[in-house]
């Protein structure tokens, strides 16, 4: 069994537990150490600094792997809040894949929906008077830089706030934001090692005579 740990990431903070940058650009931004103390796990993926939602946390390098890895296409859910009153069809273009610069996204899940009850962002998003903002639900099975945002910024609609709800199995239900609890996988055991088989005597080759 290997133990997992969900945490809801605020906004704003990064997903390390240092902050490389502190020495150089003066004030030190939040990071994971200013609110988990559990020792030796680290992220299994990541999320931007400027996203909220589930992170996944272990020590265990298999279980890592297993979830962060791009081979497995692991299934990722977003709530994402656009600019605007997004259309169904930029809705049914992001389901069948859009092109960024570094090629065309894969298909994915897509649809509108009502606001979720989530936690209020701090600081809020920027909101204008004249301009709308509505919700998407987006399930994607890749892991590029940004992806999410360019996705919606490709369709017209740019993205204003984005909280990841899933990956895989897992979702950050029941957790507010800085909460984690902690979980255990039962991951398969590694095959056995085969032996190479021990030739028998018949079959081994006679050595050559050394030649004085």
């Amino acid at each position: 069994m290997a133990e997992l740990i969900l945490f809801n990431k605020p906004f704003q903070v990064l997903s390390q537990f240092t902050d490389p940058g502190a020495a150089t650009e003066g004030q030190p931004r939040a990071t994971l150490a200013d609110w988990i103390h559990i020792p030796q796990i680290y992220p299994a993926g990541r999320l931007d600094y400027d996203s909220e939602g589930l992170l996944l946390l272990t020590g265990n390098g298999a279980l890592q792997h297993r979830i962060a890895s791009p081979a497995r296409h692991t299934p990722k859910t977003y709530w994402v809040q656009v600019e605007g009153d997004v259309t169904a069809g930029a809705v049914q273009k992001l389901a069948a894949g859009v092109t960024l610069k570094d090629g065309p996204t894969k298909p994915a899940q897509a649809r509108r929906i009502q606001a979720p009850e989530v936690w209020p962002r701090i600081p809020p998003i920027r909101s204008r008077d004249t301009i709308p903002t509505s919700w998407l639900e987006l399930t994607i099975t890749e892991g590029r830089n940004r992806q999410v945002r360019r996705m919606t910024a490709a369709v017209g609609f740019p993205t204003l706030r984005l909280i990841r709800y899933r990956i895989g199995d897992w979702s950050l239900e029941g957790l507010g934001p800085g909460e984690y609890r902690t979980t255990h996988v039962n991951l398969p055991a590694a095959p056995p090692r085969r032996k190479r088989p021990t030739p028998s005597r018949a079959s081994r080759k006679p050595r050559r005579a050394r030649r004085s």
